[in-house]
């Protein structure tokens, strides 16, 4: 896996500023395939059209107006909890389904979010917890009483508690899984219910879920799925599955090679996570380079002003940035401004170096 350096490194960067960008490659666009329109009329419940109802408009949340009995073996609608827990803040879905055949069909779901995200809570776990009770006293005012019982729930984290640490991180999902547990009705789910994803879970499931909303990966899909590039806020994923003219030329085997059976069909995905070029995250990378470029070792004083070509010409924002490293960081806040330096050629060639092109 792809190692991105977090720590500001110390070379010559003046050097690095004048030096020549070589001639960037040419690659060849070639387009997707056209997709192939939906049948006029079908009788197959997943690739019908309907029109979306929402939480305010839905006559009947524990029923459905899209049929009148389930498919056999089935509640004829299910609600599914999922808590998205990011480095920004952190996000309830409750997703309603119905049974209407085979396969669970998206009606529609309620969404909430909350700041700030649970890695801000680094040493206070129960306050971490806590800072969860909107999204799920949410999620009780939406699910029918009679529903919260099979209503499952999980929680999961992204990158943001992956970078806190071992320790600090699982004092934060233990004191959210008891919380859960001790106050609410759902159903917490046995294996990883509350749990710190790692980069391929992440892009993945963004993967299958923006695939199944756009009708590529169900049973009755036509169409081939699309790429995914999910930006968060302190790493970022790219996923897709590659199609190669010759069916007898596959993927290598190795950490970016995913294995999915979705819907009764096998995938195999490309896959890789960025940890550090989540958009936060990069963002603080480049105001820490900005000021070592400023400082060059030098101790600047609180509040002094930085130019900044990645902002706007005649902009000022206060910016907190961390200085040292390891048991020895400490956090100060400077004035970053825009100057006469911004740009988008010099702020390039900041994040250039940001992502270590050079290397």
């Amino acid at each position: 896996m792809l190692t991105v350096p977090l720590d500001v490194p110390t070379p010559d960067y003046e050097e690095h500023l004048s030096r020549p960008r070589p001639e960037e490659p040419i690659h060849t666009y070639k387009p997707p395939p056209k997709p192939v329109p939906p049948p006029e009329h079908s009788d197959d419940l997943e690739s019908t059209t309907t029109e979306l109802l929402s939480f305010a408009t839905d006559p009947d949340p524990a029923g459905t107006t899209h049929c009148s009995s389930p498919h056999p073996g089935k509640p004829i609608v299910q609600w599914a909890l999922m808590i998205d827990a990011g480095s920004t803040g952190s996000r309830i879905h409750a997703y309603k389904f119905n049974h209407c055949g085979p396969s669970p069909v998206y009606e529609y779901e309620v969404f909430k979010m909350t700041r700030p995200g649970l890695s801000s809570f680094a040493g206070k776990p129960r306050d971490a917890a806590q800072s969860l009770d909107e999204l799920f006293d949410e999620a009780v005012r939406v699910v029918p009483e009679s529903l919260r019982r099979c209503t499952p729930v999980a929680v999961k984290a992204t990158a943001g508690l992956r970078l806190l640490g071992h320790e600090q991180s699982e004092e934060i999902l233990e004191a959210v899984k008891e919380r859960i547990l001790e106050k609410y009705p759902f159903k917490l789910i046995d294996n990883d219910g509350v749990a710190i994803m790692d980069g391929r879970e992440e892009g993945v499931y963004a993967w299958i879920t923006a695939n199944y909303l756009l009708d590529t990966i169900r049973a009755s899909s036509k169409n081939p799925p699309y790429a995914v590039l999910d930006l968060g806020g302190a790493s970022t994923q790219i996923v897709f599955e590659p199609i190669f003219e010759d069916e007898e030329t596959k993927l290598e085997d190795g950490e970016h090679k995913y294995d999915l059976q979705f819907a009764g069909k096998d995938h195999v995905l490309y896959q890789h996570s960025y940890l550090g070029y989540g958009l936060m995250r990069a963002r603080t990378s480049v105001h820490r380079l900005v000021e070592f470029m400023v400082s060059y070792g030098e101790d600047l004083e609180e509040g002094h002003e930085i130019p900044n070509p990645c902002l706007s010409r005649g902009m000022r924002r206060t910016v907190e940035v961390d200085i040292g490293r390891g048991e020895n960081t400490v956090k100060r806040n400077y004035t970053m401004t825009g100057a006469d330096v911004g740009g988008f050629e010099a702020c390039n060639r900041v994040m250039e170096l940001v992502m270590a092109k050079d290397a």
